[in-house]
């Protein structure tokens, strides 16, 4: 993967309260891969989404809405100051998207793998190999900046995209918690016939996993639509790996009227020292992304999606790495809601991460 602008910081006069310029790089910033600190991944990867398409195309999208993000923050102060480059998308995983994705169609569209209907079985054999084949490409390319002592976030995609990465984390933090908000669990053992589905990642990442990297603890927050195998599932591992907070509970238990003792610091207190979050913009309310690819009504606010990123910091959690996935840019032109919720959720994980390990 290249950056997206790879001209020496030295030799731009950036001005941070300027108009982002033509050819800046992710919020308008000068790029300089060697020298900054967080390094954005994007994959362009949704070979198995099975109902609205799209978040393929948001990286690009939220790469251009970016730059009329502004670069100060009242809790976190100027992340930009750390330095953040995005990449390039890699034309590999490109091709291989466009290839997956025209095999796993018909079988999405048939509800999944017919019994006995051998293309089906052979097409979707190819297609998990190619789901295996991206997420050790994405895990190596995050342990190498992880190596080179960066904070790699991946941007999808679909959520089937952020295994490699949780897993290349999970290798170098040994006891290393998943915080994953989304409206759904993501526990589903396969779905339709893929066994790398994004409705798949979570269960993956606990009892599937490409490498031998793993997690202590998943907490879940904000799910509102799920399967009775997989609240069975969060059932039955409640006292081991997982924690799921439910929207509902989420909103009821934000009305507390004691601070230390509400919902944000219960879900806070719920993970270890070290933490990684994963993102799926369909956690948040519905109204802020409304062309994502499995959209469910309710969800959590702006604000209440910041008082879980501030409880961490506040608990002493130390943010080390994160993803952000699902979203999709509207089908009209100009329709850039969706991208500009999504660039500035990115740039919110990044200052949270950034002030969290500035604490520490």
């Amino acid at each position: 993967m290249k950056p997206t602008n790879n001209k020496p910081k030295e030799e731009q006069a950036f001005n941070p309260n300027a108009a982002a310029l033509p050819d800046s790089g992710i919020f308008g910033l000068p790029c300089d891969p060697k020298k900054d600190k967080v390094i954005i991944l994007p994959v362009p990867f949704e070979a198995t989404t099975s109902y609205g398409g799209g978040t393929a195309n948001g990286p690009q999208a939220i790469f251009h809405a970016s730059k009329q993000v502004d670069l100060f923050d009242p809790i976190t102060g100027n992340p930009y100051e750390a330095g953040i480059s995005m990449l390039l998308e890699s034309r590999e995983i490109i091709a291989l998207n466009k290839k997956a994705r025209a095999l796993a169609q018909p079988i999405i569209q048939a509800g999944g793998v017919a019994p006995g209907n051998k293309r089906h079985e052979r097409d979707a054999a190819e297609v998990n190999e190619i789901c295996n084949r991206v997420h050790r490409k994405i895990y190596e390319h995050v342990k190498i900046q992880l190596e080179r002592d960066k904070i790699p976030i991946v941007l999808g995609g679909d959520h089937s995209v952020a295994q490699g990465a949780i897993e290349a984390y999970a290798e170098k933090f040994p006891k290393l918690g998943v915080l994953q908000i989304d409206a759904h669990a993501d526990l589903r053992d396969g779905f339709e016939g893929f066994e790398y589905s994004h409705a798949s990642v979570m269960h993956n990442v606990l009892y599937r996993r490409l490498l031998p990297g793993s997690i202590e603890r998943l907490v879940q927050v904000g799910l509102r639509d799920i399967g009775p195998e997989e609240h069975e599932c969060i059932q039955t591992e409640r006292t081991m790996k997982i924690k799921a907070f439910f929207a509902h509970e989420v909103k009821r238990g934000a009305c507390s009227p004691s601070f230390v003792s509400n919902i944000f610091w219960k879900i806070a207190q719920a993970l270890p020292d070290e933490v990684y979050v994963s993102f799926d913009i369909d956690g948040l309310d519905q109204s802020m992304c409304p062309h994502t690819g499995t959209p469910v009504p309710g969800g959590l606010t702006w604000d209440e999606m910041e008082q879980i990123l501030q409880a961490l910091v506040e608990n002493g959690k130390r943010i080390v790495g994160c993803d952000l996935v699902e979203v999709t840019p509207g089908p009209t032109h100009g329709d850039e809601w969706d991208a500009n919720v999504g660039a500035r959720v990115l740039y919110k994980l990044i200052g949270y991460m950034l002030l969290s390990q500035k604490n520490k």
